[in-house]
C-alpha cells in the first residue's frame, strides 16, 4: 500500500490501531461461517490446558507494567499486551481464564506505583501524532494530574524479571518511540523520520557525551537495511528524477526533512555541521511541467527515505550492465546428486525473471572439474548456432582460450543459451572425474568479467582439491566442542581472502551455493562472499532425487536470479558534528575509514555501524544519514538516502528507557561472530554473558537504587526480552557449546548471524512457535480488513508449553518443524496428514498433503504465512524446509527440533530459569 505521495505507509503501530485482543474466556462453539470446530485437545484430555487455552495463548506479555501501556498508547502504539491484569494473566497461564471486561482501548489504566508519562509529554506526542492524523488514545489512558516537565522522553518503567516471566509476545512490540521536540522537521510529514524497518538505532535517545555512553554500558550503533524487499515494486520509495541534488558544501550531507531554511528560503542550514548553503535555483522549478514548483511538496523535504537519480558526475564510468557468470562444479559429486541438471534447468526457466529492462544483461558459463571448461554461445540466427566447449587444463595460469563470445548478451542469444542449457547435463553425464579446481575456476572467471564487473555465482558440491586455493579435509570429530574447534572456523587457505579483496576492487561480487554431503570447508569458502558483498547459501546433504530438496533450491535460485541487486555500490554514514562512525559489520570491503564498498549490493542483508561520540553534542536532536550510491539493474545511477533523527539526553534513565532490545541483540550477534573468528567460541559466549551482567548491574546500581528488596532482578520494561535473546544467541547453532555440530553447519550459521535483516535475525535466534491443535477460530483464515492470513498467537519456546496431544509449528526462518505429540488423537492425524494411525505417519522432510477439510487448509495457510518475509519488512530468497517430527519418533530429528526450544536445558547449555538465576547471583554479588 503506497501512500498518496508514493512513499511508504507509516509502519504498523504508528497510528493504526490493531484489532483489540479478544477477551479471555471460553472459546465460542461456532467458528467463522458456522464451521464445526474440532476439539482435538478435548478428545484426548480436559479442555483448557493447551498453549492457546485462554485466548488461545498464554499469559499476555510483560506481567504488570501497565504504565508502559499508557506510554505505548501515547506514542500511537495501540498494541495489546502491555498492562494486562496480572491476576488474569496468571490464570491464563494456569489454563483457566476468568472472563473480564475489556480494558479501555485494550489497556488497563496506569496503576499507582509507576508514574505515567507527564502531561507535557503527552501534549507534545499528541501534537506530533495529531499531525499524522492519528487519534489520541492517551486521553483515556492517562489521568491528567501529573506535573508537566520540559521535553520529556520515554519514561522508564522498572519491572522484575524474576516475578514477571518473559512472554514471547513482547518480541512483537515496536521499539521505544523516537520522541522529537515539536517542529524538528521543516514540514509536518508523517514520513519525515526514518522508519525502523530501514534503520534502527540501539538507542532512541542519544547521550550528549562519551562519558555518559560509557557509564551506561549500552552500545550506540545503527542496524541499517537499505531495502525492505527484493523488488522495487514491493518497496515504494519516492524517486526524485530531476537530478537536482542539493548537498552541504562541507560535510556532503544530502538535504533532508531536518534542515532549516534562512534568508527568505534562498539558503539552507545543514543539520549535520551547521554550514549555510545556497538552495539550487532549479530546486523550485518543475522540469517536467516547465513551471514553478511548490517546494513543500519536494519528496526529499518530506521523506526520510528517498532515492535520487544521479547526474553524470556521480559516475566514474558509464553504468555497468548486469553480468552473471555461472561457475558450475561438474565433478562426479555434482553430476550424481543432480546439481548440474537442476541448476541448468532452473537457469533456463528463470531467464525471463533475470532483470533485463535495458537489454544489456550478459551471461557467461564456466564449468570446473580437474580442468576448466569454457563455452562459446553464438548469437541467435547465426550460421553456426551450436555452442562449443573449450577445455583448458593449465590450472596454475588459467587463460581465456578466445577473447570474445564467452560473455553473451541475454537478449541477442536467448535461444542459443536455452539450447546450451538443455545440452549441459549430457556433456558430463558419464563423468568419473572427482577433481574440483574451484580456485583456478574463480581466477578464470575473474579474468573473464573483471573489465566490466558483475556477479560470479558458484554452484558446487565438492571440496576444492586441485589448483589454486586447494583445501584439505580439516574437520576432526575429536576437536569439536574443545578450544581447538575455533581454528576450524577460520580459513584454511589465504587464497580465499586475498582473492576476494582483489575481486572487490574490480567490482566483482561472489555468491556461493554449496551442496556437499561431505565436508566442504564453508569456513574458507565463505570468505569470498564476505568481502565482496555476496552471500553463502548452504544445502547440507542435498539431493535432487528428493523432490523437497529440488523444489527448495529451484525456488530460492529463481528468486535469487530475479532480485534487483545494485551494482558498483558504496555506502557511507554521516552524522551530526561530534558523532563518528567507528566500526562497520557485514559483508563488504571497508575501503577507507568510513566507506564500505560493494561490487554488488544485495537486498536481503543488513549492516551494523557502531557510532562513537567524540565531542559533546549541544543540539537537542542529532541526525544520522546513510547514503548508498549504486547502479540499478537497468543501468541507472542512483543514490538511496536514509535520514534518522534522534533526540539527545543527559540522563541515564532516558538512555535505558529508549534502548531497543532487538537492535542491541543484532549488534551483539555481529560482534559475537567477529569474536568467534578472531578469539574463538568460548570467549564469544563469555562476552555475551558478561555484557548482560554488566547491563543488569549498571541498571541496579545507577537506576534501581542499588538495593532491591525481595532479591528480584530489576530491568526496564522495554528491555525485558534482552536476557532471553542473549541466552538464545549463545544457544544458536553458530555459538552453541556442543561436540555434535559439524564445522560446515556452524560456519554457515555464522554467515547468517552476520548478514540477516533484523526481523529475520531475531527469529533465527528466538524461533516462532505456534500451537495449532487449539488455534483460535480466525487463525489460518484471511483477516477481514487486510486479507492477510491470521497467525495464532506465538508461544514461548519451552517444553512446558507442549502438551502430549498437541500439534505445533516451530519456525526459525531457515527450517520449519511440525511437532506431533505422542498422544495426538486419530482425528487430528486424519485431518492434517490423511492417516489415522500414528505408525503410518511419515517423519522428516516433506510437504503437507492438500486434503479437502477446513483444518488442513488452515494449518497449511499458517505454515505458508509463517514464511512470509514481505510482511516482516525484509527481503529474503530463503524458503524454509518443513520437517515433520514425532515426539516419540526418530531421535536425531527430535533432538534437532528440541534445540529450538531455547528456554529448555539442552546438550551442554542451561535453561532460562538457570540462566536468570546465574545472572541474579552475579548481579547481587
Amino acid at each position: 500500500m503506497a501512500s498518496p505521495q508514493g512513499g511508504y505507509p507509516p509502519q504498523e503501530g504508528y497510528g493504526q490501531a490493531p484489532a483489540q485482543p479478544p477477551v479471555p474466556g471460553p472459546a465460542p462453539s461456532g467458528a467463522a461461517g458456522h464451521r464445526k470446530k474440532r476439539a482435538y485437545a478435548g478428545e484426548a484430555f480436559d479442555l483448557g490446558s493447551g498453549a492457546n487455552a485462554a485466548l488461545g495463548g498464554q499469559q499476555k506479555a510483560g506481567g504488570d507494567y501497565p504504565a508502559y501501556a499508557a506510554q505505548a498508547a501515547a506514542a500511537g502504539y495501540a498494541q495489546p499486551g502491555y498492562g494486562v491484569d496480572p491476576a488474569a494473566a496468571a490464570a491464563a497461564a494456569a489454563g483457566y481464564a476468568a472472563p473480564q471486561p475489556p480494558a479501555v482501548g485494550g489497556y488497563q489504566p496506569p496503576v499507582a506505583g509507576y508514574p505515567g508519562p507527564a502531561t507535557a509529554g503527552v501534549a507534545q506526542i499528541t501534537q506530533q501524532f495529531g499531525q499524522m492524523g492519528v487519534a489520541d488514545p492517551v486521553q483515556q489512558a492517562v489521568p491528567p494530574q501529573q506535573v508537566p516537565r520540559a521535553a520529556p522522553l520515554n519514561q522508564l518503567y522498572p519491572t522484575d524479571l524474576l516475578t514477571q516471566p518473559f512472554n514471547v509476545a513482547e518480541l512483537d512490540y515496536p521499539p521505544p518511540p523516537i520522541i522529537l521536540p515539536p517542529n524538528t522537521s521543516i514540514y509536518p510529514s508523517p514520513y519525515a523520520n526514518c522508519p525502523p524497518k530501514y534503520v534502527r538505532s540501539t538507542l532512541n535517545a542519544v547521550p550528549t557525551n562519551h562519558s555518559l555512553l560509557k557509564k551506561s554500558k549500552l552500545p550506540f550503533a545503527l542496524v541499517i537495511q537499505p531495502y525492505a524487499a527484493l523488488h522495487d515494486a514491493e518497496d515504494p520509495i519516492p524517486v526524485i528524477p530531476d537530478q537536482v541534488i542539493s548537498r552541504c558544501r562541507r560535510c556532503r550531507s544530502y538535504i533532508n526533512p531536518f534542515v532549516s531554511f534562512l534568508d527568505q528560503g534562498h539558503r539552507w542550514r545543514c543539520n549535520m555541521c551547521n554550514l549555510t548553503n545556497d538552495v539550487p535555483q532549479s530546486f523550485d522549478w518543475d522540469t517536467a511541467l516547465q513551471k514553478p514548483a511548490d517546494r513543500s511538496q519536494r519528496p526529499e523535504l518530506n521523506h526520510a527515505v528517498v532515492e535520487f537519480v544521479a547526474p553524470q558526475e556521480y559516475m566514474v564510468r558509464p553504468p555497468q550492465p548486469l553480468v552473471y557468470l555461472f561457475l558450475i562444479d561438474v565433478s562426479y559429486a555434482s553430476v550424481t546428486n543432480g546439481l548440474l541438471a537442476t541448476a541448468a534447468r532452473c537457469i533456463k526457466e528463470s531467464l525471463d525473471r533475470i532483470p533485463n529492462a535495458d537489454r544489456r544483461t550478459r551471461l557467461g558459463f564456466l564449468a570446473v572439474d580437474s580442468s576448466l571448461h569454457y563455452f562459446t554461445i553464438p548469437r541467435d540466427g547465426s550460421e553456426n548456432s551450436a555452442p562449443k566447449m573449450l577445455v583448458v587444463s593449465d590450472l596454475d595460469e588459467p587463460f581465456l582460450p578466445i577473447p570474445g563470445d564467452l560473455l553473451v548478451t541475454l537478449s541477442e542469444c536467448r535461444e542459443n543459451i536455452e539450447s546450451f542449457l538443455d545440452k549441459l547435463q549430457e556433456m558430463f553425464q558419464n563423468t568419473q572425474n572427482g577433481g574440483c579446481a574451484l580456485g583456478s575456476g574463480l581466477r578464470a572467471a575473474y579474468k573473464l568479467i573483471s573489465h566490466v564487473g558483475g556477479k560470479i555465482t558458484v554452484l558446487s558440491s565438492s571440496l576444492p582439491n586441485v589448483g589454486h586455493g586447494a583445501l584439505t579435509v580439516r574437520e576432526d570429530k575429536k576437536v569439536l566442542g574443545t578450544s581447538k574447534e575455533s581454528s576450524l572456523l577460520q580459513t584454511g587457505n589465504s587464497f580465499y581472502k586475498s582473492f576476494a579483496v582483489e575481486c572487490s576492487k574490480a567490482q566483482v561480487s561472489i555468491d556461493m551455493f554449496l551442496f556437499s554431503s561431505q565436508y566442504q570447508d564453508v569456513a574458507s569458502l565463505s570468505n569470498l562472499p564476505r568481502y565482496t558483498g555476496g552471500q553463502t547459501y548452504f544445502y547440507p546433504g542435498w539431493n535432487a532425487a528428493r523432490t523437497e530438496d529440488a523444489i527448495k533450491f529451484a525456488r530460492e535460485f529463481s528468486d535469487y536470479l530475479s532480485s534487483e541487486i545494485g551494482l558498483e555500490a558504496v555506502l557511507r554514514v554521516r552524522a551530526t558534528t561530534g558523532l563518528r562512525m567507528n566500526t562497520f559489520y557485514g559483508n563488504f570491503f571497508n575501503r577507507s575509514s568510513d566507506l564500505c564498498a560493494f561490487p554488488a549490493f544485495p537486498r536481503d542483508q543488513a549492516y551494523v555501524v557502531e557510532v562513537a561520540i567524540d565531542e559533546t553534542v549541544t543540539k537537542p536532536v542529532v541526525c544520522l544519514q546513510t547514503a548508498v550510491l549504486h547502479t540499478t539493474c537497468n543501468g541507472e545511477r542512483r543514490i538511496r538516502v536514509l535520514t534518522l533523527a534522534l533526540p539527545t539526553t543527559q540522563t541515564l534513565a532516558d538512555l535505558y528507557a529508549s534502548a531497543d532490545q532487538q537492535a542491541i541483540t543484532t549488534y551483539f550477534s555481529h560482534k559475537a561472530v567477529e569474536r568467534v573468528l578472531s578469539n574463538g567460541l568460548e570467549p564469544a559466549r563469555e562476552a555475551i554473558q558478561s555484557k548482560m551482567i554488566e547491563l543488569l548491574s549498571t541498571y541496579r546500581k545507577e537506576l534501581a537504587g542499588g538495593s532491591v528488596g525481595g532479591g528480584g532482578l530489576q530491568f526496564p520494561a522495554n528491555m525485558r526480552a534482552l536476557p532471553v535473546l542473549f541466552l538464545a544467541l549463545i544457544k544458536n547453532l553458530g555459538l552453541r557449546k556442543s561436540a555434535q555440530i559439524p564445522t560446515d553447519m556452524r560456519s554457515a550459521a555464522l554467515c547468517l548471524l552476520s548478514t540477516l535483516p533484523l526481523p529475520l535475525m531475531i527469529q533465527y535466534i528466538y524461533p516462532k512457535m505456534y500451537s495449532l491443535h487449539d488455534m483460535p477460530d480466525d487463525a489460518g483464515l484471511p483477516h477481514e480488513q487486510t486479507g492477510e492470513i491470521v497467525l495464532p498467537p506465538p508461544v514461548n519456546l519451552s517444553s512446558e508449553r507442549l502438551v502430549p496431544y498437541g500439534l505445533y509449528l516451530i519456525d526459525d526462518g531457515q527450517t520449519q518443524f511440525l511437532w506431533v505429540g505422542r498422544d495426538t488423537v486419530p482425528q487430528l492425524l486424519l485431518d492434517v496428514f490423511g492417516v489415522a494411525d500414528r505408525n503410518q505417519l511419515r517423519v522428516g522432510k516433506q510437504f503437507l498433503p492438500e486434503l479437502d477439510n477446513d483444518f488442513n487448509e488452515r494449518v497449511r495457510a499458517v505454515i505458508q504465512k509463517s514464511k512470509d518475509y514481505k510482511a516482516k519488512g525484509a527481503g529474503s530468497i530463503v524458503s524454509p524446509q518443513l520437517y515433520v517430527v514425532k515426539e516419540d519418533g526418530e531421535p536425531g530429528l527430535r533432538l534437532w527440533a528440541q534445540t529450538m526450544l531455547v528456554e529448555d536445558r539442552a546438550d551442554q547449555s542451561v535453561s532460562l530459569q538457570q540462566w536468570m538465576g546465574t545472572l541474579r547471583d552475579k548481579v547481587v554479588q
